[in-house]
C-alpha cells in the first residue's frame, strides 16, 4: 500500500453498514426480507462485483444489425460481466419481489435490494425496473398478464431473442418518447394500424429513446383509430420470425454506459393492445410510477455509495498533519452529505411502503403525489451529492480507477428518466389540481410530525401559505415542490431517523440556516456522530 493511501472499500456489508437501511426495512415491515438484503449487501462488497461494474462500463454494448449473410437482426452484444450483474439481479428477484410474493412490506424489500444491489452498477438496473414496473399494467388485460407475467417474474436470468414461450425468463421495456414530443406523448405520430379480428395491430413510426432495446418486449405508445393507445409487442414472434423493430443506433450518452439506449424503427411490428383504445397514457402511467419509484431510489443509491466512498477515504487520508476526517471543515462536509442521503434513504422506503399499503385510500393518494414530489427533488440532490463527495477526494476521485466519476455521470440520468424535472413539478400541480385528496393526504403525512420540532411546525404553516396561494402557481412550481419535499424530509426524519441528523435537517434545511453549498452547516458536536453512523465498517 502506497504512503497515505486508504485501504480499497472491498469485502464489507453494503447492507449492514447502512443503519438508515435496517432501520427503515424494519419499520416498513419488510423484516422478512432481512436476509435477501443481507446476502445482496454481502456480495456487493466483494471485490468479484466491484469488478464486474467496472468491466461492463468499460465495455459498452455493440449493436449488430445484420449477420454475415446480410439478414437483419437487430442485436445487442454486451460484455459478460453484464450477464454476471443481471443474473444476481434476476435471481434475487429484484425485478419481480412484490409479483411473487405479494405480502405485506414486499414492494419495500424490493427496494432495499435494488438499492443495495444499484451501488455496484446503476446501469443494469434499466431492464430491471421495466420489469418490475410492467407487470401492473399487463394486468390491465388479464389475458396478457395470464400469458407474459409468469415469464416475467421468474428467477432465471435468460438473454437472447427467440419465442417467449421457449425461455426460462423474459425481460420487459418501454418505447414513449419520439423525436418531435419528447416527453409530450400526445405529440407522438407512430402509427397503429388493426390487423385482423384478433385484436393484432401492426405499428409503423420511429421511437426517439428506447432503453434496453435487447428486452424480450416492450409496452409501446401508438396513435390507433381511437386515438393514444397502449400496445405490448414482443421481439420474437410466436413462429420464431423476428418483429420489425429495427434498431437505428446506440446512443453515446454521457452515462449509464453499461446498458444500450437506442433509436428504434417500427416497420408494420405486429402488436396486441393493452388497456382502452385511446387510454394509452392512462393505461402505461402506472409503469411509469414505478419506474418514477425506481429513480428516486437510484438517486439514494448513488448518493450512498458517494457517501460512503467519502467517508471511506477520508478517514484514511491525511493532510497537513491530521486525518481529512479530523479536520472541522471536511467533517462539517461530510455530515452534510451524510444528512442528505439518511433524509432520501427514508423517504425512498416510505414512498416504497405506500405502494406496499396502495389498497388505503389515504396510503394511494399519498403515493400518487409523493412518487412525483420524491422524483423531482432526490434526483437533482443526487447530482450535488455525487460532486461534492468526489471533491472530498481531491484528485484521486476524478480519476476512472475510482467509482466517483461513473457515479458523477450517471447521477443526472434519473433527473431525466421518466419525466425531467420540470415534468414532475407540473405532475404535482396536476395531482393536486384533479385529485384534491393527494394534498391531504400529503399534509396529513407531514403533520404526523407536528410538535417535534417549531422549525418544521412553522415551515408546514408557510407551506400551506404557498399552497393556497393560486398565483403563478405553474411558474413557481419548482419552488413548491422543493418546499413539499424538505417539509417531508424533515418529518419523516423526526419520526423515524436519527436524533441527530432530524436536528441537523431542520436547522439547516427547514430554517435554511446554512449557506448554499455543503459544509457550512453550524458546528456542534453532533456532526462527527453523523458521520460515524455512515461511514462502512471494513
Amino acid at each position: 500500500m502506497s504512503a497515505n493511501q486508504p485501504p480499497p472499500l472491498v469485502d464489507y456489508n453494503l447492507f449492514e453498514s447502512d443503519p438508515p437501511l435496517r432501520e427503515a426495512l424494519e419499520r416498513e415491515g419488510a423484516s422478512w426480507a432481512h436476509d435477501l438484503v443481507h446476502d445482496l449487501g454481502s456480495l456487493a462488497g466483494t471485490q468479484q462485483a466491484i469488478d464486474w461494474g467496472f468491466q461492463a462500463n468499460a465495455n459498452p454494448p455493440r449493436l449488430r444489425t445484420h449477420n454475415r449473410f446480410g439478414d437483419r437482426i437487430d442485436e445487442v452484444e454486451f460484455h459478460p460481466a453484464w450477464d454476471e450483474l443481471m443474473k444476481v439481479a434476476i435471481g434475487h428477484g429484484l425485478h419481480a419481489l412484490p409479483w411473487r410474493e405479494p405480502r405485506a412490506g414486499a414492494h419495500a424489500a424490493r427496494a432495499a435490494a435494488f438499492y443495495i444491489w444499484s451501488q455496484v452498477e446503476g446501469g443494469h438496473g434499466c431492464p430491471v425496473s421495466m420489469t418490475y414496473a410492467a407487470v401492473p399494467t399487463l394486468r390491465a388485460e388479464p389475458a396478457l398478464a395470464a400469458e407474459w407475467e409468469p415469464l416475467a417474474t421468474t428467477l432465471d436470468y435468460d438473454p437472447g431473442l427467440r419465442p417467449p414461450k421457449s425461455k426460462a425468463g423474459v425481460l420487459f421495456g418501454m418505447a414513449m418518447t419520439e423525436r418531435q414530443g419528447g416527453s409530450d406523448v400526445r405529440a407522438n405520430t407512430t402509427r397503429a394500424v388493426p390487423a385482423g379480428s384478433d385484436g393484432a395491430y401492426l405499428l409503423t413510426g420511429q421511437k426517439w429513446f428506447c432503453s434496453a432495446p435487447m428486452c424480450d418486449a416492450f409496452l409501446v405508445l401508438a396513435q390507433a383509430p381511437g386515438g393514444l393507445s397502449c400496445f405490448l409487442l414482443s421481439r420474437v414472434l410466436p413462429d420464431g420470425t423476428r418483429n420489425a423493430f429495427h434498431i437505428q443506433r446506440l446512443k453515446d450518452k454521457l452515462g449509464n454506459r453499461s446498458n444500450a439506449s437506442s433509436e428504434i424503427e417500427l416497420d408494420n411490428a405486429w402488436a396486441v393492445m393493452v388497456g382502452e383504445e385511446g387510454k394509452g397514457v392512462r393505461t402505461i402511467i402506472e409503469m411509469v410510477n414505478h419506474t418514477r419509484l425506481d429513480c428516486v431510489i437510484g438517486s439514494a443509491s448513488l448518493m450512498r455509495q458517494a457517501v460512503a466512498q467519502a467517508t471511506h477515504h477520508t478517514a484514511h487520508r491525511s493532510a497537513f498533519g491530521r486525518l481529512l476526517s479530523e479536520q472541522p471543515l471536511m467533517v462539517n462536509v461530510l455530515a452534510d452529505l451524510a444528512v442528505e442521503s439518511e433524509a432520501t434513504t427514508i423517504l425512498m422506503m416510505r414512498l416504497a411502503g405506500a405502494f406496499d399499503r396502495a389498497r388505503d385510500p389515504a396510503e394511494s393518494h399519498f403515493r400518487r403525489i409523493g412518487v412525483a414530489i420524491g422524483k423531482y427533488w432526490t434526483c437533482k440532490r443526487a447530482i450535488a451529492v455525487v460532486a461534492e463527495a468526489l471533491e472530498c477526494h481531491g484528485g484521486n476521485g476524478y480519476v476512472e480507477e475510482s467509482i466517483l466519476p461513473r457515479l458523477y455521470r450517471e447521477a443526472p440520468l434519473n433527473s431525466i428518466w421518466e419525466g425531467s424535472g420540470n415534468v414532475n413539478a407540473l405532475d404535482v400541480l396536476r395531482a393536486m389540481q384533479r385529485e384534491p385528496e393527494t394534498i391531504v393526504a400529503y399534509l396529513a403525512e407531514v403533520e404526523l410530525a407536528r410538535g417535534f420540532d417549531s422549525r418544521l411546525d412553522h415551515a408546514i404553516d408557510v407551506l400551506k401559505v404557498s399552497l393556497a396561494n393560486p398565483d403563478e402557481l405553474e411558474s413557481r412550481a419548482r419552488r413548491l415542490v422543493e418546499q413539499m419535499a424538505v417539509v417531508l424530509e424533515g418529518s419523516l426524519l423526526l419520526r423515524h431517523g436519527d436524533p441527530a441528523v432530524a436536528k441537523i435537517f431542520c436547522s439547516s434545511r427547514v430554517a435554511g440556516e446554512r449557506g448554499q453549498a455543503f459544509g457550512t452547516l453550524e458546528p456542534g458536536a453532533d456532526l462527527k456522530s453523523v458521520i460515524a453512523r455512515h461511514r462502512p465498517r471494513l
